[in-house]
C-alpha cells in the first residue's frame, strides 16, 4: 500500500489538531510529536517518562509548544524521508514551497547523547516564503516557572529541573519567557533551529547550516543501515518497515527497555476518562515486540530487552502479586505512582491527564506466558539463554504451577475486580508449554512431571469451563457467556488448531459480535463491566489478530481484505494509535507499539499463507 499524504489547511482543527495529524521523531531515549501544521506539541526531555517540555497536545494554552510555520496561507503535506525517521513537513503557498526537516540525531557518544539534540531545518525549495517561529517551553508538564536569557543567536531556557538551549541561524527575540523569530527564505536558502539539553558536561553549542546538513545525512544513514537488517520482503514491505521503525523509536537504548507508547493521556474516548500513561515497559507489550523484531531478523533489539530483564532482576522479583509485575519504568524501577495533573485540561478537554500508572499493582497472569514465550523464541532464534537465566525461568514456572488457578485483573487491565479470565489461563498454559520445550530441546533441568501436570490441568479447565455450549464459542471468563477478542490468540499460541471446529465456531461468533467491518472491539463493556465509564473505540491489535486468525483458518480472501481495510485507518505516515473511533479517527496514545507489532505479525503470516 502506498501511504500517500494527508493535507491540513492551516487554521483548521481549532486549538487541537487530530491525533493522527502527527509524525514521530526520536533519538532512542526520548521522542517528539510533530503536527502537520509544523508544531511540536509533545516532547519530554531527557527521556520518555520525563515531564513534558512541549505538551500543548494535552493543553493548548498551558502545555507549551514549538511552532514553526509559513506566515502566509499554505497547505501542508508530511512524509518521512524514505526508510528513515527523519520527518519532512512541506508548505505549499502562492509564492513558494518550503519544508521543515525534523530529526533527532542518534549518537553513541554519551556526552553528545545527553544533549538530546532536536534539529528543525527549514529549506525553501521554490520561490519565496515567509516563516514564523515561536518557542514556548513549559517545564514540568507546564507547572514549573522558567527564565529565558538571550545572547546572540542562543536562547537559554532555565527551570529548576532542566535547562535547554536554543540556537538559531536567524535572529531571535524574547519577552523573558518565550522566544520568536520572523524570517523570509528565498529559493535555496535555509535556516536551522537546534534545541539541546545543556549542563556542566554539555554547554550551549551552535548548529550552523553545514553541521545541520551533516547531522541530517548521518541520521538518514543510521536509520537506513538499521532497516537494511530486516528480512521481510513481502507484499506490505512499506507498512512493515514503517512499523519496525516505530518499534525501534520506542526503544530506550541505555537499558534495552521498550515503551508501550511515547505519550500519556491521549483519550480512548473524547471527553472520557480512559486516559492512561503508556511511557513505561509493559512486560506483555515488550515481549510481543521481541517476537516481532525476531520475525524481522532484528536480534540485537531482542538481546537488548533480554539484557533489561536480566540486569534489572525482573525474573527474580518478590512482589505481593508474584515474581513479575505487569510494568516497569524504563530504568527497571517498580514504583510508578499514578496521579493527576489537574492544571491541564487534556486533549480536546478530555481529562484527567494522568502521570504514572496504578495498574502496576494488578495481578495479570497472562504476562508470564508472554515473557516466557519471548525467552523461548530468543533462545531458538537468537542466542541460547544462560544457565542463570534458566534457573530464574524455572523458579518462575514453579511459582506459576502453584498460582495459575486464581482470578486476576486480566489482559485489558480492568478496574472492576479480579475474575477468572480464560486468556490469563491460556497464557499460563503458554508459559508452561514453552518452558517444557526449552527444557526438552536443550536437556535443561526441570521438574517436567509437575510442569506437565499443571499444563494439562489448564488445558482441561479451558476446554471444560472456558467453552460455552450455548454460545458455541470460547468465552471471556470461566463458566461465562461473554466474548472477548483476546481469545484470537488461541490458535496463534498453538493452544488449538486454527481449523478445529470449536475454534472455527468461536471465530464466527467473534465476527458476529465484536467485528465491525474489519475493526474489532475488545469486549462489550455493557455485558462485561470494566469499572470505567463510557464506551471505547475498536482495538487495533485485535483487528490485526483477527486478520491473522482468518489467515490461519484458511479464509485467505477475507483475511487479505480485512488487512487492506485496516491499512486504510493508518495515518498519512503509516502510524497507528491504540484504537479507532466510530468515524475512523485515531484514539488513545500514539503511536502504539501493540498495534504496530501486531501489524508486522499479521503481514508476515498472511504473506506466508498467500504463498
Amino acid at each position: 500500500m502506498a501511504f500517500g499524504t494527508a493535507g491540513f489547511e492551516q487554521g483548521d482543527g481549532g486549538r487541537y489538531i487530530p491525533i493522527s495529524e502527527h509524525g514521530l521523531i526520536g533519538d532512542l531515549r526520548t521522542a517528539a510529536l510533530v503536527g502537520t501544521n509544523g508544531t511540536i506539541d509533545w516532547y519530554c526531555c531527557p527521556r520518555f517518562d520525563a515531564p513534558s517540555v512541549f505538551g500543548s497536545i494535552l493543553d493548548a494554552d498551558r502545555g507549551g509548544s514549538f511552532e514553526l510555520a509559513a506566515e502566509t496561507p499554505a497547505r501542508t503535506r508530511q512524509f518521512y524521508f524514505p526508510d528513515t525517521n527523519v520527518l519532512i513537513t512541506r508548505f505549499f503557498a502562492a509564492d513558494g514551497v518550503a519544508e521543515i526537516q525534523d530529526f533527532m540525531p542518534v549518537v553513541d557518544d554519551s556526552r553528545e547523547a545527553a544533549r538530546h539534540r532536536l534539529i528543525r531545518r527549514v529549506v525553501c525549495v521554490r520561490g519565496t516564503l515567509p516563516f514564523r517561529a515561536r518557542i514556548a517551553p513549559r517545564f514540568g508538564y507546564g507547572a514549573e516557572a522558567h527564565t529565558t536569557h538571550l545572547e546572540g543567536g542562543t536562547a537559554v531556557f532555565r527551570s529548576p529541573s532542566l535547562t535547554l538551549a536554543l540556537t538559531a541561524t536567524t535572529p531571535l527575540e524574547t519577552d523573558g519567557q518565550d522566544v520568536w523569530s520572523h524570517f523570509k527564505l528565498l529559493e535555496g536558502e535555509s535556516n536551522v533551529f537546534a534545541l539541546d539539553q545543556i549542563g556542566d558536561d554539555a554547554p550551549p553549542r551552535s548548529c550552523p547550516r553545514a553541521e545541520a546538513q551533516e547531522q541530517a545525512d548521518a541520521t538518514v544513514r543510521f536509520w537506513r543501515h538499521w532497516l537494511a537488517g530486516s528480512r521481510y520482503h513481502g507484499r506490505w514491505r512499506e507498512m512493515v518497515n514503517r512499523s519496525a521503525l516505530v518499534l525501534k523509536l520506542l526503544t530506550y537504548a541505555p537499558t534495552g527497555a521498550i515503551v508501550a507508547a511515547p505519550t500519556t493521556s491521549l483519550p480512548e474516548q473524547i471527553g472520557g476518562e480512559r486516559n492512561w500513561d503508556y511511557r513505561y515497559v509493559w512486560v506483555r507489550d515488550a515481549a510481543f515486540c521481541v517476537y516481532a523484531m525476531l520475525r524481522l531478523g532484528f536480534t540485537t533489539e531482542a538481546e537488548a530487552f533480554m539484557g533489561f530483564i536480566s540486569e534489572r532482576g525482573i525474573l527474580r522479583g518478590t512482589g505481593e502479586t508474584g515474581p513479575l509485575q505487569i510494568m516497569y519504568g524504563i530504568d527497571g524501577r517498580i514504583e510508578l505512582p499514578e496521579y493527576e495533573l489537574t492544571h491541564l485540561e487534556g486533549y480536546l478537554g478530555s481529562g484527567p491527564v494522568r502521570v504514572g500508572n496504578a495498574a502496576t499493582g494488578q495481578l495479570q497472569l497472562d504476562i508470564y506466558g508472554a515473557l516466557i514465550d519471548s525467552i523461548y523464541l530468543y533462545d531458538k532464534w537468537g542466542q541460547p539463554i544462560s544457565s542463570d537465566r534458566w534457573d530464574e525461568v524455572g523458579a518462575v514456572v514453579d511459582w506459576l504451577c502453584e498460582h495459575w488457578d486464581q482470578p486476576d485483573e486480566g489482559v485489558w487491565e480492568t478496574r472492576a475486580g479480579r475474575r477468572n479470565f480464560v486468556y490469563s489461563r491460556l497464557m499460563c498454559w503458554v508459559a508452561l508449554e514453552r518452558a517444557m520445550r526449552m527444557a526438552n530441546r536443550r536437556g535443561l533441568p526441570a521438574d517436567l512431571p509437575r510442569w506437565r501436570e499443571s499444563r494439562d490441568a489448564i488445558y482441561r479447565q479451558i476446554m471444560r469451563r472456558g467453552w460455552s455450549a450455548e454460545r458455541r464459542a470460547f468465552v471471556q471468563g470461566l463458566d461465562d457467556h461473554v466474548l472477548d477478542a483476546s481469545l484470537l490468540m488461541m490458535p496463534m499460541a498453538k493452544f488449538i488448531s486454527p481449523t478445529d471446529p470449536k475454534w472455527l465456531s468461536t471465530l464466527d461468533a467473534l465476527g458476529t459480535d465484536l467485528v465491525s467491518d474489519s475493526l474489532v472491539y475488545r469486549y462489550d463493556p455493557t455485558a462485561s463491566p470494566d469499572g470505567l465509564h463510557g464506551p471505547e473505540g475498536t482495538f487495533s491489535i485485535c483487528s490485526f489478530w483477527y486478520v491473522e486468525s482468518l489467515a490461519r483458518a484458511g479464509r485467505l480472501e477475507e483475511a487479505r481484505l480485512a488487512f487492506e481495510k485496516m491499512l486504510t485507518y493508518a495515518n498519512h505516515l503509516g502510524l497507528f494509535a491504540e484504537e479507532i473511533g466510530p468515524t475512523g479517527e485515531q484514539l488513545g496514545n500514539f503511536p502504539q507499539a501493540f498495534t504496530h507489532l501486531s501489524l508486522i505479525s499479521a503481514a508476515f503470516n498472511l504473506d506466508r499463507a498467500l504463498g
